[in-house]
């Protein structure tokens, strides 16, 4: 292939170009967006951050009672909500452990106690038992109620959808359970 001046001055004048044109964007975005050069409105206003750091608290909603929860869900829905955990956990009597534990009788057993499973280090040290209590507060959030579970669930923030599925739980294995008195 023979380069000669005139292939040269195609390829300066493409780059010359391209150079121009980038320059010309620049300067017209400048007049269009910000006329003189000083932006007088912001565009996205950014609330102000006490300098303590700490944030402003919206006030606070009264919580309904875990008991109330219960007494309103259905254990139907929780059967539905329960397919979120089928992959890692299984509630058949006996049945085998997965990624997860297998749920059958959580309700009122040991924490971090299932028969051939081998929880983390956090949840097992907790201590005591997986109360109506308890179950919430994991299921609301797992890295909340023991840091270094190896569950990688987030939890399930819809508190009827929750409270459904402790129903569910508490039917496969320890349907007699008394619900919490309401208050």
């Amino acid at each position: 292939m023979k380069f000669d001046m005139f292939e040269f001055n195609k390829f300066a004048g493409a780059i010359l170009f391209t150079v121009l044109i980038g320059f010309g964007v620049a300067e017209l975005s400048g007049i269009l967006i910000d006329g003189d050069g000083h932006q007088e409105t912001v565009a996205y206003p950014v609330p102000d951050i006490p300098e303590s750091g700490a944030v402003a608290v919206v006030e606070d909603v009264p919580a309904v009672s875990l008991a109330t929860l219960l007494a309103n869900a259905s254990a139907a829905d929780g059967e539905k909500a329960f397919r979120k955990c089928a992959a890692c956990h299984g509630v058949d009597e006996g049945g085998p452990n997965k990624v997860g534990p297998n749920l059958y009788g959580v309700l009122n057993n040991d924490i971090g106690s299932h028969a051939g499973f081998a929880y983390s280090a956090d949840l097992a040290e907790i201590p005591g038992n997986w109360t109506y209590d308890a179950l919430n507060a994991f299921l609301t959030k797992p890295k909340d109620f023991a840091a270094g579970t190896k569950m990688a669930f987030a939890g399930i923030k819809k508190d009827v959808e929750r409270a459904s599925l402790i129903l569910y739980l508490r039917a496969q294995g320890d349907a007699d359970a008394a619900l919490p008195a309401e208050e």
